[in-house]
């Protein structure tokens, strides 16, 4: 099952974000640095073209930094990219992104004219908490769930240099199964649009095979069950989320698990590589040729009939 959720303003949003690259000298993306591929909006990558982008690997307080160098090394391979691994906590670091844009940009470094930069995220990656940092100020709406920003607003970080914020969207259809989890997973589809049962156990399963050692400390387990079902009877009856007649309460269990991992309970983690997304990307590029010659067949029998 593929999660989708794509609210109406996020349209608006992404045709905003159209219209106003024309003006702007850079981008910053934030994206999750537990999840630096299913975390980038590819439809950034589409309208921005050869524009030059600084992708900030955000929550890397909660992210496992051997991972997260790798995906640095493997975003920096596009010529006009470069990136930044950074923890809201480490304020200091976030300081340094102005002139990051301005060394991206030396020729407009140098311009006596302000250096405009575009903000750009999908929900939840922690973009707003990254404007005030950079403002020194609470002037970006934050929250802890997506879609906190509702419209664009130019930004004055400092004489020379203007940011401009944009609201947090998604796009239309997700194509990758396992990134609609991932998202669910860190936060940035809304609850409602997901079920906690099915996003758990498949964080779960990933849990068990990467970080085994996170999850028997978490949980004080001596092993770990084969199934995840076991598992979450094992942990459930733990944490006593039982139901009167002393059955686990399976939804229960299953929010407190996404809960420890999002607030970083479990250790910090990634939930995906690079070369395991190269991977899905090829297995997904397989299904869609044949999805499409299935089509054509069809259409030629129509046809002949």
């Amino acid at each position: 099952m593929t999660i989708q959720w794509y609210p109406g303003h996020m349209h608006k949003a992404q045709k905003e974000i159209k219209q106003s690259l024309p003006n702007v000298d850079i981008i910053i993306e934030v994206i999750d640095g537990r999840i630096p591929f299913s975390s980038e909006n590819p439809l950034i990558a589409k309208l921005r073209g050869d524009k030059p982008c600084i992708k900030v690997l955000n929550k890397c307080d909660l992210a496992d930094m051997d991972t997260v160098q790798l995906w640095q090394q493997f975003l920096e391979q596009e010529r006009t990219v470069k990136t930044l691994a950074i923890s809201i906590h480490d304020q200091a670091k976030i300081h340094k992104l102005p002139e990051l844009c301005k060394k991206l940009l030396p020729q407009k470094a140098r311009s006596v004219k302000k250096m405009r930069a575009m903000i750009v995220g999908i929900p939840n990656v922690g973009k707003s908490t990254l404007i005030n940092v950079l403002a020194g100020r609470a002037i970006a709406k934050t929250g802890n769930e997506p879609a906190v920003t509702k419209q664009q607003q130019y930004i004055q970080i400092r004489e020379d240099f203007l940011l401009l914020d944009t609201p947090g969207i998604l796009w239309p259809k997700q194509e990758y199964e396992n990134s609609s989890y991932r998202l669910a997973v860190t936060g940035a589809i809304k609850d409602t649009a997901m079920e906690y049962e099915d996003v758990a156990f498949f964080a779960a399963e990933f849990l068990k095979q990467h970080y085994p050692d996170r999850l028997l400390d978490r949980y004080s387990l001596d092993k770990l069950p084969i199934s995840e079902m076991d598992f979450f009877e094992l942990i459930g009856r733990k944490r006593g989320c039982l139901y009167s007649g002393g059955r686990v309460d399976l939804t229960k269990i299953s929010e407190q698990f996404i809960h420890d991992i999002r607030s970083g309970a479990i250790g910090p983690l990634c939930l995906e590589t690079p070369t395991m997304v190269q991977q899905e990307i090829a297995e997904q590029e397989q299904k869609n040729v044949k999805k499409q010659a299935k089509k054509a067949n069809k259409n030629n029998t129509k046809k002949h009939t």
